[in-house]
Formats: structure tokens, C-alpha cells, sequence
């Protein structure tokens, strides 16, 4: 097949979260399987640099905007997938973020910029922008691509499309205003179609109209068509229920390898795990901890916010620390939660190192030298840096939600007995069910053997994109 991956965000050319993580590596591993799949993304002044070498392939014009555009082609780098980059800089040749300016608030003009983006998406995969190749399906990723199922099914003989949810709390809604200024079909403004409660979602127009729906777990497709989950989408989801699959996602071992990774001080595998403990002293050494491998390190990364359970974290940290265990964070996000964890360092600083922002190295080298990760989502789509813990054998204490409870294995008595631990499970999304589990995850750690069989049960987890390619293979062909 011939399928065209339509996304807003792609490692290693531009990432603010997870979807990067997923159209880096997840191409690839449908190209391994025989397939011509083909990347398109936004040209944003970043990812024309991270590209390499790039061809101008075909001009355009934006006829509703008389702008004018460029298809630039290349290959996404590390991999042989090739990539094309929708060029308008009127939308996209500007500094800060994929979807936010210099200050973090959202580019004002962000509908715009992802409906011409759907258009010139919908005119390639229709061959009005003349590249040598067509696509017999669009697989499209997230809000910021939402209108491209609609648009195709205005069109003869479209390509078929799947829609992938990443995160269902992020969904592109605008008011009636901003839909007309779109020059959109006027039938799109429907319950059946884009209309959401006398807004417009484009969210929702990949949910009612593309062949197929996925998301990246499958409890997170059970969850997303209750109320608790469904940010008002659980009417539409039930109702598609039968074209609505979850799929684990996978991750790039070839990245993310306690054996191979080039960022660690020692490399390891589940059979050499004296080598961890080399990572853990160079950890603390970088973040000035006190130095000993037998204190618990605890460690966090990722998007400083509720959803995550930030504040939770916030809340038993002190209790935690009475034991003497340490803690490493690593994310940036809500300002509150930023100035909160700062005052907590400051109150902590034998115990507690605080890095705001993102730094793909030091990530690694928290993977390999932390003890236990803790990730106490409210709730979490699918989540990648649980798979990475486990992978590095840094035993995850996670929320009960989402892809976290379909790749963690809790520490029962029963699962302990079976080998088939890989982690603690909290009860709820609150301080006393983090502190629980967290405690449980110390106490087990005080017991070295059990320790080390739940560590090696973690790291023998199979969770490579081929299995998941293969998966969306099967819907491919169901739709085509």
C-alpha cells in the first residue's frame, strides 16, 4: 500500500510531546513490512533544519488565501522514510512553537494555519500538487489534522483515512466565526459533521468521518467513550464504536536500549545489572546528591500538569523524603506547578533536584539511573515514558488509567509469586493512593532480591513498534 502519514510533529525534526515519538517511529516500522509509507508535516523553521537535505518538489497556491507553497522533500533522519514538508511561510516560517508563540500562548491564527496545512494535504493526496505518488489511504494523527477526512469526503475517489486520538483533552475548538472565515462547506456546520455544542471541533471532524478511528491503548479506547473521558465525545464514540480500535504503542528500541544507548556512563541489559548502578552514582554526582548506590533514587520527566498528577507528586514528596529517598524531575508546564516544585527544591536541596525544560540526553540518563519513575496520571492515552522505565528496569509507580495499566504488571502477592511484576499500581488519582504505592515500591526495594526479579521481569517486556505496525496494517487493509 501507498499511505500517506499526515501529522503536526515528527522526531527527530520537531517534538512537544508524544505524537513526535509515534510519526518518528512508527513509519518506519510499517516501511520495514513492505510498504511505501510517506510522512507529511508543517515546514516549521526547526524541522527544514533538522531535516538535512531537502528538494523542492511542487509549488502552490492557497486559493481561499492567495498564499503561495512549496512541497520540500526529504527522508527523516536515522530512518529511510521519506518526508515531505508543507512549506507556506505566510503559517509556518515563524520562531517559537508548532502551536504556541514565545510567551506559550497559542498562535491566534491556529486554525488557520492547520486548515491550509488539511488543504494542502487533501490537494496532494488527490494529485493536484503533482509529486510522482499517490496515496491509497491518510492516516492522520491528532486535532491539528482533523480536517482532512472531512475535506476528502468531498472529493471523487479520495484515498481512505484513519484517524488516530493521541490525547482526546486536545481538540481544536473554535466558535462559528472562525469556521465561516475557514471558507469550509456549509453542510460541515452539523452535529453529524464538525458542529460540537455551537462550536466546531476539528477534533471531531477526523472522528465522524475518517473509515477508522484508533487510539494508542486499548483501555484508553474503553475509557474515551465513557463521560469521565470523553470531553463530551462519548455519544460519537459509542456510536463508531465498531470502527474504534486501540493500539498499544511501541517504542524505538534502537533509541531507547539500556545496552546500546550512547547517552548512558555504562550501558547494561537485564543480565548485566551491577553496570545500573553506575548510571545512579553518575546521576547523583551530576545533580550533587549525595553519592550511594543503596539510597531509593525517584525520578520523574515529562509535562509539568494535573493530568499528569503533578500535584500529587507535589503533596507526598515531603513524606517521602523522610525515609531518605531522593527525587529528580525533569519537565516544564503549568507556571503554579513550576513555582511550587522550585519552593519544594529549595526546601529539599540534599534530597530534591528540580530541572525545568527538556533535555533528550538527561532524560536517558534518568531512565538508567533512577530506581523507581513515578507517573500518577489521571489519566494517559497511552504514555511512553513508563515503557522506557520499564525497558531501563526503573520500576514505574503509575496511576490506574489509560496505556499505564495495559504495560505495568502491579506487585501483587500473586504476581510476585507468577514472576509477572513489573511495577505499582495506584488505587486512585490522590495523594494517599501515590503515597501508598510509592511506599510499597520502597519497601520492596528494600528487599534486593525481589527487587531484582521484578527489574529483569521489566526489561524482558516486548514492546517494539513491529508488533503495533502490524496492528494498523490490518485496519489499513480493512479500509482500502
Amino acid at each position: 500500500m501507498n499511505i500517506l502519514f499526515a501529522t503536526s510533529e515528527a522526531v527527530p525534526l520537531i517534538k512537544t510531546g508524544g505524537l513526535a515519538d509515534v510519526s518518528g517511529s512508527l513509519p518506519p516500522a510499517i516501511q520495514a513490512l513492505g510498504h511505501d509509507i510517506r510522512v507529511v508535516l508543517p515546514g516549521y523553521p526547526t524541522a527544514i533544519k533538522n531535516a538535512g537535505t531537502l528538494t523542492s518538489i511542487a509549488s502552490f497556491t492557497l486559493e481561499r488565501d492567495l498564499l503561495e507553497g512549496q512541497i520540500l522533500e526529504g527522508t527523516l533522519p536515522g530512518t529511510k522514510v521519506p518526508v515531505y514538508l508543507i512549506d507556506i511561510p505566510h503559517y509556518f516560517n515563524r520562531d517559537g512553537g508548532p502551536y504556541n508563540h514565545e510567551k506559550g500562548g497559542d498562535w491566534t491564527d491556529n486554525p488557520q494555519r492547520f486548515a491550509a496545512f488539511a488543504h494542502t494535504v487533501v490537494q496532494l493526496a488527490m494529485a493536484r500538487i503533482d509529486v510522482g505518488w499517490k496515496p491509497d489511504l491518510i492516516h492522520c494523527n491528532d486535532w491539528q489534522t482533523g480536517l482532512i477526512p472531512p475535506l476528502l469526503t468531498v472529493e471523487d475517489n479520495p484515498p481512505a483515512s484513519i484517524f488516530t486520538i493521541h490525547n482526546l483533552a486536545y481538540q481544536g475548538l473554535y466558535d462559528k466565526d472562525v469556521f465561516h472565515s475557514l471558507g469550509l462547506p456549509e453542510h460541515f456546520w452539523s452535529p453529524e459533521s464538525l458542529e460540537f455544542y455551537h462550536n466546531f471541533s476539528f477534533l471531531k471532524g477526523g472522528l465522524a468521518h475518517a473509515h477508522w478511528i484508533t487510539t494508542v491503548s486499548p483501555t484508553y479506547a474503553r475509557e474515551i467513550r465513557t463521560p469521565a473521558f470523553s470531553y463530551g465525545l462519548d455519544g460519537l464514540l459509542n456510536h463508531r464504536s465498531r470502527q474504534l480500535s486501540g493500539i498499544l504503542n511501541g517504542i524505538d528500541e534502537t533509541v531507547w536500549n539500556p545496552s546500546k544507548d550512547v547517552h548512558l556512563k555504562g550501558n547494561y541489559s537485564s543480565d548485566s545489572l551491577q553496570k545500573k548502578a553506575v548510571n545512579k552514582l553518575a546521576l547523583q554526582k551530576h545533580f550533587g546528591l549525595k553519592e550511594d548506590k543503596s539510597i531509593p533514587l525517584m525520578a520523574s520527566i515529562g509535562r509539568l500538569a494535573e493530568q499528569k498528577g503533578v500535584d500529587l507528586i507535589l503533596k507526598v514528596l515531603p513524606k517521602l523524603f523522610e525515609s531518605g529517598a531522593q527525587f529528580i524531575l525533569l519537565g516544564s508546564g503549568d507556571a503554579w506547578l513550576e513555582h511550587n516544585l522550585q519552593m519544594l527544591a529549595s526546601q529539599y536541596p540534599e534530597q530534591f533536584k528540580l530541572t525545568l525544560g527538556y533535555n533528550e540526553p538527561l532524560a536517558h540518563q534518568i531512565e538508567a539511573g533512577a530506581d523507581i519513575f513515578l507517573m500518577p496520571s489521571r489519566f494517559e492515552p497511552c504514555g511512553l515514558n513508563q515503557i522506557y522505565s520499564l525497558k531501563y528496569g526503573t520500576i514505574p509507580v503509575v496511576g490506574r488509567t489509560g496505556g499505564l495499566v495495559d504495560t505495568v504488571v502491579d506487585a501483587t502477592t500473586r504476581n510476585l509469586y507468577l514472576d509477572t511484576a513489573t511495577g505499582f499500581i495506584m488505587d486512585d488519582a490522590s495523594p494517599e493512593a501515590l503515597l501508598h504505592a510509592t511506599e510499597r515500591a520502597l519497601q520492596t526495594y528494600q528487599q534486593p532480591k525481589v527487587w531484582q526479579k521484578i527489574i529483569k521481569t521489566a526489561m524482558k517486556q516486548p514492546f517494539s513498534w513491529e508488533i503495533s505496525a502490524k496492528e494498523y496494517i490490518d485496519i489499513y487493509q480493512q479500509v482500502t
